[in-house]
Formats: C-alpha cells, structure tokens, sequence
C-alpha cells in the first residue's frame, strides 16, 4: 500500500477477535471522494483495488479513479477472494495445472511448487446423467453408471486433491456447485492472514452469479480466466455501469420465484444489460428471501448481464443462520456495516448508471419456451407459443437461432402441429400422444431446487394429485435431481417423498441432469415413435436454458417452469391445453384442476417451518468432502506430479508445455507454431452460444471427435460427452463447432 492510503488500514473488532479492514468510509475522510452513495457492487470493487493499491496491479491513481464512480476511469484489475470450478470445466484447469508440474519437474524443479495462489473449490456435478428412472433403485444405478463413465477423471481429481495445497474436491453425489457455493460455501466476509474483506469469487460456470444472491460478487469466466487467477493474475474490466432495478411490492398467491426470475429475464433482456452489472433495491427487498434472490441472480447470465447483485441485509445474516453458518453472523453485520455495505429499506437511493423498476404484485403464473429463456409466457398461452413457433418459420429463416433454421437442418421433420395423436397400435399404453405432448418433465437445477418454498410446493401438489387418483402419464421421463442432499432430506422430514415417487419423481441423482442436457435417452418406444412420426415434443423442466436441442436431441421445445409446473405438465402429459381453465386431468371423483392441486402460501410456509431445519444443514455439509465408497476405492496416483497415461482418451498431457516444434516453449517463430495463410472456416449468424462453439453433449459417432474415439478402440457406448472429455485436446480440437444445431453461413447447406 502507498503512503497516501495509509490511514485507510484500520482495525474492526468482532466476536473472533480484531481485524484489519481496509476502510471505504475513509476515502472521504482522506479528502479522495464521498463513497456513500455508490452502488455495492462497485463500493466492492473499490474495496477490492484499495486492499491491493501500490501492488504491480494497482496504483493509487486507480483507486481514485474508481472512487469518483461514474466519472470515466481506468480499467479495474479485479482480483477474487476464491474461484469455484465444476468438474466440466475443472478438468481441463486441473490437467493444466498437472501439465505445469510435469513441466517442471522436467526441469529438474520441484513440482510441488506449483499450486493456486487464491483458494480454489471443485464440485463434480456435471456428470451424473439420468438413466435409470420412475425407480426407487433409481439413485445407485446411475451414480453407479456415473463412475463406470468417469471413474479416470474422478481418479484425476482425487489426485489433485492431494497433491495441490489449496485445492479441495467436493465429490460425486453431493449436489450442484452453485448450490453448495450458496448453502455452505459462501462466507461474505472472508478473512485472510487477520485482513477481513467482502468476499469475491470467479467460476469456470456461467451460472456462479447464483451467490450474488447472498450478497457476495462473483461471475462467470472462461477457464483461462480462472486459471489466471489461481495463478495470481487479476482480470481487468472496463469501469462498470451499474443497473438499479427498484423491487417494490410482494409476490401474489399463486405465483412463484420462477415465475418471477422469468419475467426479469424477459424484461432485462428487451432492455438491454449485455455486458452490465445489476444491482437491487428497494423496500421490496424484504419480501424475497435469500432463496428468492438467489433464483434471481443465478439467470443473471440468461438476461446478459456480468452479474446481479443483492446487497447484504437482515435477510442474509438470518439465512446464514438458517443454513449452519451462525459463526459468521456477527463478523458480516460488524463489517458490512462499518464499510457502508449493509442494506435497509430506509437507505437513499445510490446512484446507478440507469433505473429500472420491478413491481413484484403483478408477477403472474408463467413458463419460458420453446426455445429462449427469455420467452417468457402466461399459462393460458403456452399452447399458442408452441404453434407460432413451429408454424411461423416453416421456411429457413436467416437468423441462426430461430426455429425455422432448426427444423431446416435435422432433415424434414413434419412442421404441421394440430394435435394428430398415434393410433392405438403404436401408442404407449394406448393413449393420445402427438405433437405438444410432454415427453421429459424434470425438478432439476440449481436455480429452483435451491428454494424450500418451490420444492416444498411441488411436494404438496403431488400430494393432492396423488390423494385425487391422478397419474403421470406413462410416456413422460420424470425425475427429481436436487442440487443439495438437504432438499431430500426435507422432503423426506415432510412426508411428501411417498407422494412424488408415486409420480415417478424418484431421486436420480445429485447433480445437473436434464438442466445441462444430462437427460438420458428417451424409453426406445417413445424414441422411435418420435422418429417415425417426426413429432415435435416437449421437456418442462425447473431449468435455467432451453436452448434449441440441449435438452434431448429429440425435444425439439424445452419449456422452463416452476417445479410445482413441472409437476402439473407431468400429470397432464400434454401443452395444448389451457391449465388455468382446463382439467389436468380425470380423478376419482372427476376432473381435477389446477387450481384444486395448488397449495397456498401459508401451507408451504407451515412446512418449511418444520420440516427445513439448520441441523439439516449443519450434518449434510459436515461430510460433504468425504465421498462415497466408490469415491475412496478409486485408484488415485500419488506424487507431486501426475502420471500422464499415453492411451487415455479421457486425460492426455496437452502440449502447451513440450517442445514440439523443436524451440523453446512459447516460441512463436518455432517451426510448426506458425501460422502462415489462414482463412476463415466458420462464419455465423447472431445468438451463438459457448454451446455452438464447444458443445458439451453427445458425440456422434460420424464427427471427428467420434472417428477418433473409434480408432483408439472406445465403443459408441462409451463416448460419453464432449464436456467428460475436456481433458483430452484430441478430443476438443475434434469437437469445435460440433454442435449439430450450427449453421455455418460459409457452407449453408
């Protein structure tokens, strides 16, 4: 630190004892600007350049500079508390890291000396894929089938868990990484070598905003990013504009945070917040619980913006509290508080690049679909969306994302979509099934398993459903894949397990699923009827993204929803039907509605208030490191550098760190390095994803990636994903602009 902040280190006591704290209020007093009025997310920011002013990162000129926010500054070397890494994306970080060690080690050093600089969290999640469902053995087959896939990645992990100092590994089977960020991860305030400090983080997962919700700033990057900064580098960001959205109001009965994170999503988008930070306020914070924000921010990257943050308040020191993290309340409260980072409804308005507001009581029962996040649609409409979507783009369309050019490139699937039906010969179990017809309907997802209120809600709806004499229908995949293992156990204390079973929303695993495509094939009749009759069916599911074919290959339309919906959607196995107005289907004693199923607010309050409790919390996360028997079994190398295996498909060595070209490394001029003549290969439309660009699904067996899987002797039931075979370069390199759903403008047809 330079001698012109000197008196900005000052100390703060709390119940562990004295702090340093490097103080934002003593800018003013210091003469450099008035902070007071700044949005939170950038009073962190400023925090985070004052605690690292007079570094080879940042000068005092830059601490200035962003304390005079909005006035034009320099780029803000950001650099996080922690990064948190899932296992699609931690592979390949950890086969880099392991690639340095090799490299080292080659060099006569100690291998041992290459390790993260910032503490950094894996937790595999992204693996488990839904085989085996509608069965109580549902669980243990899959998990089992998990590590059949997977077991020489795990291998990998569980090494570098061991061998790397600051690196830990959550292991298969514990939930989802956003969800265990929230429920036990996050600290708000971290405290390192005695120094407090709000806490930050980057993840290799677009979807790591979800802890905005807490109050604590952190966003998604690229892995080179993450590796960066588990190397020490910081990321530089242009100085940031900062939308408010002003939340006043409280949610009517009947709606859901679903709902509500679907019409921000639809809003935010029309807007504009591509590239933007969020920030909310307003008195109708108070009505949204931590769970209710945290849905909120865990889209932020579905309506474009870098991050959507919640400051810290009463509502987070109570969930803390609530989630078995009690210790850290009263350093939060003392810290935030003294940094003018704690939030009331009586605070002034800060002072943001632009406002927006939101105006929760006229929030209405909704889903997202067929194809976009952002279409958000009211229920009595969701049929209609179906229709215009497959009958307005008939012809191919230009833009790269509409329906029309999707439809165009998987051959001449029938675009009619009046309600055909199959005949009784063909049809499972003989009943109607058609265009419209619901084939997966999955309570999967970070973004929505996270919250007691809407998993509790579809707990109570299957109940009602159950003790009404309804049924599933018999061609929907169903399946119930918390993020947490809190969640059952909750579900477990309120007796409405039985009920969901009995639905076929048997457990299926702890982790992604259907959210990132691990959805797993279609029953072989359903499949093959899809095929023949060229049908345009349909997933709902308590997801996050629905983009066109990354549900199942053969789901044309992915619908999001609350997972009381997905529930509803799965009873009545079909869209084209009005659910506001029209039965789901025929009970006991007639037709059943709806409205006859849906629990009211008080109800699920009363059950959350006694079946969610902070002991749940304190035993589930107090073995969340440990693993199964399976995770122990594993045969893990040992040693400070890893034992490369020159026959892996799944981890190979990548070359970044050999001498290939016979030059020094990262000698560009080296023959074969250099790249002389290049033309473009691939030209595309608007509305590309990371998903076009580097698919995480299926391999085709007449890709590149898939050739070469075959020649080195793997079997087409083997392949796996693209996103389990990240840490093969073979494989990547095979894989770029894979997706099927791409269309390259260069080679149109």
């Amino acid at each position: 630190m330079t001698s012109e902040l000197t008196g900005a280190r000052t100390q703060l006591e709390t119940s562990d004892g004295p702090l340093e704290v490097f103080s934002l209020p003593w800018l003013a007093d210091g003469g450099i600007a008035d902070v007071s009025r700044l949005p939170h997310t950038v009073k962190i920011l400023l925090e985070n350049l004052l605690r690292r002013a007079g570094s080879r990162d940042v000068a005092y000129d830059d601490v200035r500079s962003l304390a005079r926010w909005p006035e034009p500054a320099a780029n803000v070397a950001f650099m996080p508390g922690r990064v948190l890494m899932q296992d699609f994306t931690g592979v390949p970080a950890v086969v880099d890291l392991a690639a340095m060690r090799s490299a080292v080690a080659r060099a006569d050093g100690d291998p041992a000396s290459i390790n993260p600089l910032v503490p950094v969290d894996l937790v595999i999640d992204h693996s488990v894929q839904v085989d085996l469902f509608r069965s109580a053995d549902a669980y243990e087959a899959n998990i089992e089938w998990e590590y059949r896939r997977n077991g020489e990645r795990y291998a990998l992990l569980r090494w570098a868990q061991q061998a790397f100092d600051g690196l830990r590994v959550v292991p298969p089977g514990a939930g989802i990484c956003h969800q265990v960020n929230l429920e036990h991860l996050g600290q708000v305030v971290s405290v390192r070598d005695g120094v407090a400090f709000p806490d930050t983080l980057m993840g290799t997962d677009s979807h790591t905003t979800m802890i905005n919700g807490l109050g604590v700033l952190g966003w998604g990057v690229g892995g080179i990013e993450a590796e960066a900064a588990m190397l020490g580098e910081p990321t530089f960001l242009p100085q940031p504009d900062v939308v408010g959205v002003q939340v006043s109001g409280g949610l009517p009965a009947g709606t859901t945070a679903t709902d509500l994170v679907l019409t921000l999503t639809q809003m935010l988008r029309a807007h504009g917040v591509v590239g933007r930070f969020v920030e909310f306020y307003g008195a109708g914070l108070s009505t949204l619980t931590i769970a209710d924000r945290a849905t909120l921010s865990n889209m932020c990257p579905e309506y474009g913006a870098t991050a959507a943050l919640f400051p810290v308040d009463d509502r987070t020191l109570e969930y803390l509290g609530f989630t078995g993290r009690g210790d850290l309340i009263d350093r939060v409260e003392r810290y935030t508080k003294a940094q003018g980072l704690f939030r009331t409804d009586a605070d002034p308005t800060p002072t943001f690049t632009e406002t927006l507001d939101l105006d929760l009581t006229r929030i209405e029962p909704s889903m997202a679909g067929p194809r976009r996040p952002q279409d958000r649609v009211a229920l009595p409409n969701v049929w209609d969306s179906f229709v215009d979507a497959f009958q307005r783009h008939l012809e191919p369309d230009p833009k790269p994302t509409d329906v029309g050019r999707f439809l165009n490139e998987g051959g001449n699937p029938d675009t009619s979509v009046e309600d055909k039906g199959w005949t009784e010969d063909v049809a499972p179990n003989g009943r109607d099934v058609g265009h419209g017809s619901v084939v997966i309907a999955a309570i999967t997802s970070c973004t929505n398993t996270s919250n007691p209120s809407v998993m509790v809600g579809a707990g109570l709806l299957a109940k009602r459903a159950v003790d009404a004499g309804l049924e599933s229908k018999p061609w929907v995949k169903t399946s119930l894949a918390p993020g947490s293992r809190v969640v059952t156990d909750y579900l477990d204390r309120a007796g409405l397990t039985p009920y969901l079973e009995k639905l076929g929303f048997n457990l299926v695993g702890f982790g992604c699923t259907t959210c990132i495509g691990n959805s797993g094939p279609l029953p072989d009749e359903v499949a093959k009827l899809i095929d023949d009759e060229k049908l345009n069916v349909v997933a709902v599911l308590s997801g996050n993204r629905n983009f066109e074919g990354r549900i199942h290959p053969q789901v044309r339309a992915s619908y999001l929803a609350s997972p009381p919906l997905v529930v509803a959607y799965a009873l009545a196995g079909r869209i084209n039907f009005d659910p506001t107005t029209e039965p789901l289907g025929e009970g006991t004693d007639g037709p059943v509605f709806l409205r006859d199923l849906w629990p009211s607010p008080q109800e699920v309050a009363e059950v959350i208030a006694t079946a969610v409790t902070e002991d749940q919390f304190v035993q589930q996360y107090g073995r969340i490191w440990e693993g199964d028997d399976r995770w122990r079994a594993l045969p893990t190398p040992t040693g400070p550098a890893y034992e490369w295996d020159p026959g892996s498909t799944y981890v190979r060595e990548p070359p970044f760190f050999t001498d290939q070209a016979g030059g020094p490394v990262g000698d560009a001029e080296a023959e074969g390095t250099r790249v002389d003549g290049a033309r473009i290969l691939v030209k595309v439309g608007a509305s590309i994803t990371t998903d076009h660009i580097s698919p995480a699904g299926a391999i085709r067996p007449d890709s590149p990636a898939g050739r070469y899987l075959i020649e080195h002797g793997v079997q087409q039931r083997d392949f796996n994903s693209y996103g389990a075979r990240r840490g093969n370069h073979e494989v990547m390199m095979r894989g770029t602009f894979a997706n099927v759903r791409l269309r390259n403008e260069l080679a149109p047809e």
